[in-house]
């Protein structure tokens, strides 16, 4: 089995409240944070410990989402809407007031930005001239997250109803509706071969759904104590991270679906709360962290 040696490379302070949200920026050496805090910060990999001030919105942040060939940064603040940041200079291009309700997840294809609210709905935007295309109402629990299959043309919504909503990317329909897990859908994301979609939960469980066979469900592993909240892949595709409110990050071989490395306060000094987003860079393979502790950690794994 492969083994995995964990150094702590960096503990970033400079949020003043619970870190959402993480996203690479167009250099990998750079990515963003933010959180409860409304701060928006970009981050270097090479120099860790300094922190840049983008952009400061009055509410909490629960979704960023970099649109790497124009250089700016999709904001979604909550009760508020979606602001668009030119990186260059540090300064809002565009806004729009989508919603009264939370922005959970923002992910793009296309000239398409697809915006999971609170109230159930999800929001699809024209990038051209940030007008909405439609509103895709398929449950009245909140809508947590959003993943994209540019190989089938879907994309996926995970639900606090407990259910996983396929959509077509182009007609924007309903395809399939699974009833995926006993508690809420925080995390999901397609492998990045599209072959499977995974799945986390409030419940704990981490599941994988075989596309091409109408989603069956492939593997189910209780891979946590408490909620996941977020899951990312390796740059090379092998392997895969999730992170939990039991304050853990844990390692997956993807291969064989097998945990082969936790990373926690007791044995790596990592976080003392809720974990709440991963980022895995492609800069010198480093996996980030961010926690409801206010801390970003930066994790140099050696596979052997």
């Amino acid at each position: 089995m492969t083994k995995v040696e964990v150094h702590k490379k960096a503990s970033l302070a400079g949020h003043t409240d619970c870190i959402y949200t993480l996203c690479p920026s167009p250099n990998d050496q750079f990515f963003f944070s933010s959180g409860g805090d409304g701060i928006v910060a970009r981050w270097d990999l090479a120099n860790p410990e300094i922190g840049d001030l983008i952009v400061r919105v009055p509410n909490s942040v629960y979704a960023l989402y970099c649109l790497q060939a124009q250089k700016q940064l999709l904001v979604g603040q909550n009760f508020e809407g979606l602001h668009l940041i030119d990186l260059e200079n540090k300064q809002e291009i565009r806004s729009v007031k989508l919603t009264d309700a939370a922005i959970f997840d923002i992910q793009c294809y296309g000239s398409d930005i697809f915006v999971a609210c609170g109230d159930g709905v999800v929001i699809v935007v024209d990038y051209e001239t940030f007008a909405l295309r439609k509103h895709l109402k398929a449950s009245d629990k909140s809508a947590r997250c959003l993943s994209i299959n540019p190989i089938e043309r879907e994309f996926a919504v995970g639900y606090s109803d407990h259910s996983i909503k396929i959509f077509g990317l182009q007609d924007l329909d309903l395809h399939q509706s699974l009833q995926a897990h006993k508690n809420s859908v925080f995390a999901l994301r397609y492998t990045p071969d599209g072959q499977y979609l995974l799945s986390g939960s409030r419940d704990a469980h981490l599941k994988v759904w075989e596309v091409e066979k109408k989603y069956a469900l492939y593997e189910s592993i209780v891979a946590h104590l408490y909620a996941i909240n977020h899951l990312d892949f390796s740059p090379d595709g092998n392997y895969m991270a999730t992170c939990s409110m039991d304050k853990s990050v844990k390692v997956w071989d993807i291969k064989t679906w097998q945990l082969i490395k936790v990373i926690d306060k007791a044995r790596h000094a990592g976080h003392g709360t809720s974990v709440n987003k991963l980022l895995w860079s492609a800069y010198e393979n480093l996996l980030i962290s961010g926690s409801d502790d206010r801390l970003i950690s930066v994790w140099d794994l050696t596979f052997l």
